[in-house]
């Protein structure tokens, strides 16, 4: 860990505390409806970080929670979280992680760089993609297209507003909630939506 990432690893829980004062976007958006995808999120596909295609049929019947990562940012602490909420439920949950560099470049690192941070600064034992882009631009992964584009997902145009933006996807294909990024992955809107 470089200096800067140990110095905002020290300062997360005022980062988050300052971060939930001052929301982006509401913190949590929920589809209330049950407003079913247009496009099939069993259709989509990434390359995860070891080259592998990682076809998303295989997530059926699982809920699926979707997180842009960077390894140079105040919420990065959130990698911890993500591996104990991922360790507390993965017999019915998935995180795929989406490292990013499109918020103020900070994620520089290779896929092999990206790897070799999480597993040694976090125990990070969930899929972790190919680094890719989450925003609105024409490169945009498709995986990111179907998450904010209610003409494919059926609901929510939010796109990521900052590293560590999730979205939570049930065990039936429909896309259930977005969590900003101040929104810890092991707080009780998280763990709500998953039990739901």
């Amino acid at each position: 860990m470089t200096i800067r990432q140990k110095f905002l690893q020290l300062v997360y829980p005022i980062w988050m505390f300052i971060a939930r004062l001052k929301p982006r976007v509401q913190p949590v958006q929920a589809n209330t409806r049950s407003i079913q995808p247009i496009e099939s999120f069993y259709n989509l596909k990434a390359v995860q970080n070891d080259r592998v295609l990682f076809s998303f049929s295989l997530l059926k019947n699982k809920k699926v929670l979707i997180v842009n990562t960077a390894s140079d940012c105040g919420y990065t602490n959130q990698y911890s979280d993500l591996e104990k909420l991922y360790q507390l439920h993965k017999d019915e949950l998935v995180i795929l992680a989406f490292p990013s560099n499109n918020f103020k470049g900070q994620e520089k690192g290779t896929d092999e760089e990206i790897l070799v941070f999480c597993k040694t600064n976090f125990g990070i034992t969930f899929p972790i993609m190919q680094k890719t882009t989450v925003t609105k631009r024409s490169d945009q992964h498709e995986v990111y297209q179907w998450l904010t584009d209610a003409t494919k997902n059926g609901w929510n145009n939010q796109w990521p507003t900052w590293n560590f933006s999730k979205y939570l996807i049930n065990e039936n294909g429909v896309l259930t909630h977005y969590f900003e990024p101040s929104v810890s992955p092991l707080s009780e809107e998280v763990e709500r939506a998953i039990k739901a």
